[in-house]
C-alpha cells in the first residue's frame, strides 16, 4: 500500500512539473520586455523565440521528426509564399501534409497566443537560418493574416 502511495505521489509530482513546464513556454509574457525593446536584431530575438516555442519539433538545426514533424530547412513551405507559413503559425495544421517529397502526419498546435512581432521574428529568423535564404516578415503581414486578410504582396 505504501509503494501504491508513493507510486501516485511521483505521477502527481512528475504531472505538475510537465504541465508548469508546458505554460512558462506557451506564456507570451516569458520574453523579458527588455529584450522586446532593446536593438536586438529580429533574427536573434527569433532565434530565441524559436528556441522555446518550436525547437522541440522542429529540431535545433530545423530537421524536424521523420513522419511526425517536418524539417524547416530547404522546404518552399518556408521560403515560399508568407501567407500560408505565418497561417500555419497562427492558426496550426493538422493532418497528412507533404514536404519535400515526404509525408508527414503531426499536428502542430495553433500559436495563437504569440503577437504578431513574435510571430515575425520567429518566422524571419527560420526563412534565414538552416541554409534558408528568403524575405524577412513584418509584424504587419502577421497582422493582416491573422485578421484573415490577404497578403497583397504573396
Amino acid at each position: 500500500m505504501k509503494l501504491q502511495n508513493i507510486n501516485k505521489a511521483l505521477i502527481l509530482i512528475a504531472s505538475s512539473v510537465v504541465i508548469a513546464y508546458t505554460q512558462s513556454c506557451n506564456n507570451p509574457k516569458s520574453t523579458p520586455e527588455s529584450v522586446v525593446q532593446s536593438n536586438v536584431s529580429t533574427v536573434d530575438v527569433g532565434e530565441s523565440a524559436y528556441k522555446r516555442a518550436c525547437m522541440t519539433c522542429h529540431q535545433s538545426e530545423g530537421q524536424g521528426l521523420p513522419g511526425t514533424y517536418p524539417p524547416l530547412a530547404a522546404t518552399d513551405w518556408v521560403t515560399g509564399g508568407k501567407e500560408r507559413l505565418i497561417g500555419v503559425v497562427i492558426n496550426g495544421i493538422q493532418g497528412e501534409i507533404e514536404v519535400n517529397g515526404t509525408l508527414y502526419n503531426g499536428v502542430m498546435p495553433p500559436m495563437s497566443y504569440l503577437s504578431d512581432k513574435q510571430v515575425a521574428d520567429i518566422l524571419t529568423y527560420v526563412r534565414n537560418s538552416f541554409g534558408n535564404e528568403a524575405s524577412a516578415i513584418t509584424k504587419e503581414e502577421v497582422a493582416t493574416v491573422r485578421s484573415g486578410k490577404t497578403l497583397a504582396s504573396d
